[in-house]
């Protein structure tokens, strides 16, 4: 499939490979990454999407045939669901948000020339906004449709579609899980429309503004990533040391089924591996039944939930959350690093923030820039196409921060601190 294709040989889906999952800045090579989580990610939502698809084709929903399309559009949203986020994980998309926080709780320079309905999308940057502005604006064709995808992936890649502004107002008010983020910045508004009549997309329409049910497929991708998170992040934990042998096997176990057979000559990890295989298949039947049982809310836009946390197996998912929480999330080492993470954000963006004020400055005449600004520009390869006012430049330095991997950024930190 030419999606699947153009987000795999992307710059961004590379960038990946030193991208934060779960432990950052990690030297042990079994220890997941964003890419290969991307990889088997996607390989669930095929698996998901052909099941699904053979079950649509059955009940006449979809013409025979068409569950490889279906298995195709899941597993290339599946490769994209992560491509836009940042390095160290989701505390790098928190460790922007903080530092533009600061900066807006008392709006001087550049940050003072940006319309306040806007601050939404820089205050709580969101990975899921910045990968649809990737695939539709950013790479390949820039301005001119970006990878120029097809409305199906784009549709089934969308999590929250909704802009921040939009998502802000309703926070509280309406209870959908298609609202709990926004998944499309401002600048990136027009496209989504466009996708959502395609596809006939569920539009609501109120005094907050617009915005849509979501794609029945994300459902797919979301269960896809849930599967895959949740289990392998148990079996890293064992390999990072974080975790007891004893506490993985009550994990999968109840989730995998005991074995009918010994495996007396396995490693621990032999074992572990053996029952994280078995238990991703449990779960891909489990979501696909949950999918079944709740098809008419999702085709009409009322489901509002995950299909692991609906489905048969959701008191495993619950254990296995908890113990992630209680013993991964809280890991000394990785408590460290994300502290460290953040301060390596922080000091980029302070270290580039002088570009952009200087461009304000000037009129966002970029001819003008000299001396050390220029320099930084220069060294770090700063993109300042499009950038003409505050918001165009915050983007360009979140789109520049968002891009790098774990190990850019602590060298980019380095230089731009001087230490």
């Amino acid at each position: 499939m030419q999606d699947a294709d153009r987000i795999v040989y992307s710059a961004p889906f590379r960038r990946l490979a030193n991208k934060t999952q779960v432990h950052p800045l990690y030297d042990h090579d079994h220890i997941h990454h964003r890419l290969i989580h991307s990889v088997e990610t996607a390989s669930a939502g095929r698996s998901l999407g052909m099941a699904v698809g053979h079950w649509l084709e059955e009940e006449g929903e979809i013409q025979f045939g068409e569950r490889h399309k279906l298995a195709g559009i899941v597993h290339a949203a599946c490769l994209a669901h992560d491509i836009g986020n940042p390095p160290f994980g989701h505390s790098g998309e928190a460790s922007m948000g903080h530092w533009f926080s600061g900066k807006f709780s008392t709006p001087n320079g550049v940050f003072g020339g940006m319309d306040s309905s806007l601050r939404a999308e820089f205050k709580e940057f969101e990975g899921n906004a910045q990968g649809f502005r990737i695939l539709t604006r950013l790479e390949m064709y820039r301005n001119e449709g970006g990878m120029r995808l097809s409305n199906a992936v784009l549709g089934a890649f969308t999590k929250y579609p909704v802009t921040a502004d939009v998502q802000s107002k309703l926070k509280g008010r309406v209870s959908y899980c298609g609202l709990k983020k926004f998944g499309v910045f401002d600048g990136e508004a027009e496209y989504f429309p466009r996708v959502a009549k395609t596809l006939g997309l569920i539009e609501e329409t109120g005094q907050d503004g617009t915005w849509w049910r979501r794609h029945p497929l994300v459902f797919l991708v979301e269960a896809a990533d849930d599967i895959c998170y949740n289990i392998v992040d148990i079996e890293d934990g064992y390999t990072a040391g974080d975790l007891e042998y004893s506490e993985v096997i009550n994990c999968l176990e109840p989730l995998g089924g005991r074995s009918n057979r010994e495996h007396k000559e396995y490693t621990k990890f032999e074992k572990i591996a053996y029952l994280r295989a078995k238990s991703i298949g449990v779960a891909i039947e489990a979501c696909v039944d949950a999918f079944k049982e709740n098809y008419d809310a999702i085709m009409q836009g009322t489901f509002s939930g995950s299909l692991v946390e609906v489905s048969s197996k959701k008191d495993e998912f619950q254990k296995i959350r908890r113990i992630a929480q209680d013993k991964l999330f809280t890991a000394p080492r990785k408590t460290e690093l994300e502290v460290h993470g953040r301060n390596v954000i922080h000091r980029i963006l302070e270290g580039i923030l002088p570009v952009y004020q200087k461009l304000a400055d000037t009129g966002w005449e970029q001819s003008r820039l000299e001396g050390y600004e220029l320099q930084l520009v220069r060294a770090t390869n700063l993109d300042l196409r499009g950038v003409h006012n505050s918001y165009t430049a915050f983007h360009s330095l979140t789109d520049f921060v968002s891009g790098m991997t774990d190990r850019y950024a602590v060298d980019v930190a380095r230089m731009v601190s001087g230490n």
